[in-house]
C-alpha cells in the first residue's frame, strides 16, 4: 500500500490517500498517479501538465523534497510514502500549482532571443555557423523553462533580486552564439545581485530534467566578465 501525501501550496493542507500497489505497475509515473487519484478520489486536486513526455515543463513539482517533473518520476522508484508538494520559491496559485511570473519575468529580463544586426535582418544568404560555434551553446539551448533549478536554488531563496539559473542560463546561450548581436546582455548581469550572488551549490545541475547544467553556464558567464 502506498501512501500519498498532497500539500495544497495555497493552504497548506495536506491530504493523506493510500493507494494499492496492485493498481500501479513499473512504468507508473506520479503524474499518471495523481491523475488516477484526482478521477477516483480527489476532484478537487489542481494540477499543471501538458505533454507528458518531459518536453514543455508544465508539470514540476517537490516529490519527496526533490524538484522533479512528475511525468519523468516513476512511483517505483519511491518509497512506500510519497510527499507531494508545489515548487519552492515562488508563490501559489492553488493546489500543486505555482505562479510562474516571477521565473518568467526574471527569465524575460536577459532578453532570452537573439539580437541581430541589419545584415541579419535582412539576408542576402543562409547565415551559417560551424559545427563548432554551435558547440558553444548547444548544451545550454535544452533549457525547457520548467522552473525546478528556480526551485531549488538556495540564492533564490534568500535573494529575490538574483535572476535565478534558468535566467542566467539563457543569457549565456544567447551570448555564446556567434549570430548575436547584444553585448549588454551579459554586462546586466555583473552586479552583486546578479551572477556574482551565486555561490556555487550546484543544486541547480543536480535537478536539472534534460542535463542543461546551468551552474555551470553561471561560472562562464562569470569567467566572460573576469575576462572583460
Amino acid at each position: 500500500m502506498k501512501q500519498v501525501f498532497i500539500k495544497d501550496g495555497k493552504t497548506s493542507e495536506v491530504k493523506k490517500i493510500e493507494v494499492n500497489e496492485e493498481e500501479l505497475d513499473n512504468y507508473t509515473t506520479i503524474l499518471e498517479l495523481l491523475l488516477k487519484i484526482r478521477e477516483e478520489r480527489e476532484p478537487s486536486l489542481v494540477l499543471r501538465y501538458s505533454c507528458r513526455m518531459a518536453l514543455c515543463g508544465s508539470c514540476g513539482m517537490i516529490i519527496n523534497g526533490r524538484p522533479r517533473l512528475a511525468c519523468l518520476t516513476k512511483v517505483k522508484d519511491l518509497g512506500d510514502k510519497i510527499m507531494i508538494e508545489p515548487l519552492r520559491n515562488l508563490p501559489s496559485i492553488r493546489g500543486l500549482v505555482p505562479d510562474l511570473k516571477p521565473f518568467f519575468a526574471k527569465y524575460r529580463s536577459v532578453t532570452p532571443f537573439l539580437v541581430a544586426d541589419d545584415e541579419q535582418e535582412s539576408p542576402t544568404a543562409p547565415y551559417s555557423q560551424t559545427d563548432e560555434q554551435v558547440k558553444r551553446y548547444l548544451q545550454f539551448n535544452y533549457c525547457i523553462q520548467c522552473g525546478l533549478c528556480y526551485s531549488a536554488c538556495p540564492i533564490v531563496a534568500t535573494n529575490p533580486k538574483f535572476p535565478g539559473p534558468a535566467a542566467i542560463n539563457v543569457a549565456y546561450r544567447y551570448a555564446a552564439d556567434s549570430r548575436d548581436r547584444n553585448k549588454q546582455r551579459i554586462l546586466k548581469l555583473d552586479t552583486p545581485d546578479g551572477v556574482w550572488s551565486c555561490r556555487i551549490a550546484g543544486s541547480c545541475s543536480m535537478v536539472c530534467p534534460k542535463g542543461v547544467d546551468p551552474s555551470l553556464s553561471i561560472q562562464l558567464v562569470k569567467s566572460s566578465l573576469l575576462k572583460r
